[in-house]
């Protein structure tokens, strides 16, 4: 081939080899602000209600400080189901608790309105804020998470003095992946998984195609880990999640050991599984927890 054409064939092939490269790198530089979103609030900075309908369930919220094991100090709150009545708040008693990690932006303070809906099971609910969120301290990263979910299970088990049979964990969307990682380490009572992916890398590729996944570090593997799970666990997902495929969900259930469950709530985007879901979706998870009572 003449050399005059050689060098436009050259440049044809350079250019989009540089892109990739260059787009690779910038991938990895910035992968952790491509996978966390957190919401910082100073302490005191928020208000919730303070009133309640008679019937209405709420939870009675005491805000509790951690320090995980490298330091980090974490912000969460352990939540107890009440009651309003006419004459006054009523406690409701239970003997199960919910280890509760959210989600994916935000912090504990947008889901109190899914606490609520946990005081109807009911359930105590034990939420934290993942380094970096919330008044949680740090910056999140995958170690960092496992770190604060090992320091809410010790709280739990520790100073609360709750046996672990008593814990069921509770992984919503990124809170998949502490919470996996946590249930290979504890015997705990249940394990239930909503709206979780597989692992970062297959999120990668769904999100970024083009690109290969032995470049992305973090890693949340839950489908390799969920095998080793031995307590009872619950695969919650809807067939129309724009965040994360169904088809993820029907893996690790698949992968899952028995005894095991998948609930499927129809027509619900990622973050309207709770709303859509209804009573039909209470339901279910109650029904689990006292499968974990056995």
């Amino acid at each position: 081939m003449p050399k005059g054409k050689l060098k436009p064939m050259l440049r044809l092939v350079a250019i989009p080899v540089v892109f990739f490269v260059v787009a690779s790198t910038l991938l990895m530089i910035f992968e952790s602000r491509l996978i966390y979103f957190p919401s910082v609030h100073p302490a005191g900075s928020y208000e919730l209600p303070t009133s309640h309908l008679p019937g209405w369930h709420y939870p009675a919220i005491e805000d509790v400080w951690l320090t995980a094991a490298d330091g980090t100090r974490i912000h969460g709150w352990f939540c107890r189901p009440m009651r309003s009545e006419h004459a006054g708040a009523v406690r409701i008693d239970t003997d199960m608790t919910l280890l509760w990690f959210h989600g994916n932006a935000g912090s504990i303070l947008e889901r109190y309105e899914i606490v609520r809906i946990f005081m109807e099971l009911p359930i105590d609910v034990f939420v934290i804020d993942y380094r970096g969120y919330g008044q949680s301290a740090g910056k999140p990263s995958e170690q960092g998470l496992y770190m604060d979910a090992k320091a809410a299970w010790s709280y739990l088990t520790g100073d609360r003095a709750i046996a672990p049979d008593r814990i069921v964990i509770f992984g919503k969307s990124l809170g998949g992946g502490p919470a996996t990682e946590l249930a290979t380490h504890v015997n705990a009572g249940g394990l239930i998984l909503q709206s979780a992916f597989t692992s970062i890398p297959d999120m990668a590729g769904v999100c970024f195609p083009i690109f290969p996944r032995f470049i992305v570090r973090t890693q949340m593997n839950s489908l390799s880990k969920i095998g080793e799970i031995s307590c009872p666990k619950l695969i919650i997902h809807s067939p129309v999640d724009e965040v994360i495929p169904y088809q993820m969900g029907r893996e690790l259930f698949e992968a899952a050991e028995k005894p095991k469950t998948f609930y499927t709530v129809e027509d619900a985007g990622h973050n309207e599984t709770f709303l859509i879901g209804g009573k039909e979706y209470v339901s279910a998870v109650r029904d689990f927890l006292e499968s974990c009572r056995q």
